[in-house]
């Protein structure tokens, strides 16, 4: 009995020492801080799967991936890091990471329009913080748009997609370009009307939209209605019968003293025009007496982080630095001087009239080709007007009812 009470009052003493010590009932406990690490413990070391392109790992091309990757690695000497590199261009991301996205790389170079499929397949991370802050930081808003998708940014842009002029310096020059109106006055302009990649410019240009302002409203659908868009159909009428306009490219019309394409045109292009080539975003055109910039649709490539892998469950602060450091500045800029990709960061100055022609282009003449599953809508009704403009069918007198029906289509049968 007395060890029983005896047990009891050391009990009751203990308690009424904790009491004193923690303060009054309800007040915030205080956690016992972590055992710091030894400050021997050295660096984390992980493994890590870095796929790309194998333009950028070949030694022609200065190993640009492995070079880029063992810098970011010097940078940070906390970890220790091994690399492993796998070859996968940017087209075929989608496919060999959604395949199996535990077993992809942990890093990869992708294409903007696959980030849906990448978001469907789990093998895509969104980003978050000081990533996206620097993002947007250091490119146009058309730029970050490409890689962003329902209000979340899902890659680090490297390079843009989209398409610009190339034109004759001895027939036009710095003050024609900027009018497509001026040209068309001095020489023969191309312009490949029925591809539906081209004839957007001219409609978006004048008000009409793919699925809201940004293209991110799925529920907005295509707006090409009403009589902003038929103003555009009555100017291309009036375009397609202009004799020093034409349907196509200069390797389909030889005489033709501008056209419009992108930078796998170069050397068709170069060997048009010679030392007169020029190069630089497409001009304004005037509709109801006010200029509109055209505006070619946009895309991207970009550096994207794999959630399901090891390395981001474990330490996924190293994936996305890495990812970070794969888009940026230092490496944008080794990337043009190594392979000629045009960058899209705009701290960096390029040298020639093809990346500036691009990079103005992302900037102030295109607009992000919509990432939505009903985008597969627009591409045939929009073909079909180009077609149907080139072949005479679309009149002044028909101009309003064809433009509705290419509308409707546009949007029949949409994804729900």
């Amino acid at each position: 009995m007395k060890r029983t009470v005896c047990v009891i009052l050391a009990l009751l003493l203990c308690v009424g020492m904790l009491a004193g010590c923690g303060g009054s009932s309800g007040a915030a406990k205080t956690e016992e801080p972590a055992a710091a690490a030894p400050a021997d413990a050295g660096p984390v070391e992980v493994n890590v799967t870095v796929w790309g392109p194998q333009e950028d790992q070949s030694d022609d091309n200065g190993k640009w991936l492995q070079t880029q990757c063992e810098a970011f690695a010097a940078a940070h000497p906390e970890w220790k890091i091994n690399f492993t590199y796998g070859v996968c261009s940017e087209g075929d991301a989608k496919t060999n990471i959604g395949t199996d996205p535990s077993a992809g790389a942990d890093v990869y170079l992708f294409a903007n329009d696959q980030i849906p499929d990448l978001i469907k397949a789990g093998g895509i991370a969104e980003l978050g913080g000081v990533t996206v802050e620097n993002i947007k930081k250091n490119n146009s808003e058309t730029t970050v748009n490409t890689v962003t998708y329902e209000g979340s940014v899902y890659g680090v842009p490297f390079t843009g997609n989209t398409w610009f002029m190339y034109y004759d310096k001895s027939v036009f020059s710095e003050d024609d370009i900027k009018s497509l109106d001026a040209m068309l006055e001095k020489g023969k302009v191309a312009f490949p009307m029925e591809n539906s990649w081209y004839i957007a410019s001219f409609y978006v240009a004048n008000g009409c939209t793919l699925f809201g302002a940004d293209g991110g409203d799925a529920a907005a659908g295509i707006d090409f209605s009403g009589d902003k868009a038929v103003a555009v159909t009555n100017y291309l009428v009036d375009l397609i019968a202009n004799p020093n306009f034409s349907n196509g490219d200069v390797g389909t019309n030889a005489d033709a003293k501008a056209f419009f394409s992108g930078t796998w045109d170069y050397q068709k292009a170069l060997d048009a025009y010679g030392d007169n080539l020029g190069i630089a975003a497409s001009p304004s055109f005037t509709i109801n007496g006010e200029l509109k910039q055209m505006k070619a649709f946009a895309g991207s490539k970009a550096v994207g982080v794999n959630p399901a892998t090891a390395l981001y469950k474990e330490h996924p602060e190293i994936a996305v630095a890495l990812a970070a450091y794969l888009g940026g500045t230092d490496a944008q800029k080794a990337h043009y001087e190594q392979r000629n990709i045009i960058p899209t960061d705009n701290n960096i100055t390029v040298s020639d009239a093809l990346a500036q022609a691009q990079m103005d282009t992302m900037s102030y003449a295109s607009i992000v080709q919509p990432l939505q599953a009903n985008m597969g809508l627009y591409w045939g009704p929009a073909e079909s007007m180009g077609k149907e403009i080139v072949a005479g069918a679309v009149t002044h007198d028909n101009a309003a009812e064809k433009t509705e029906t290419m509308n409707t289509s546009m949007n029949t049968s949409a994804v729900q």
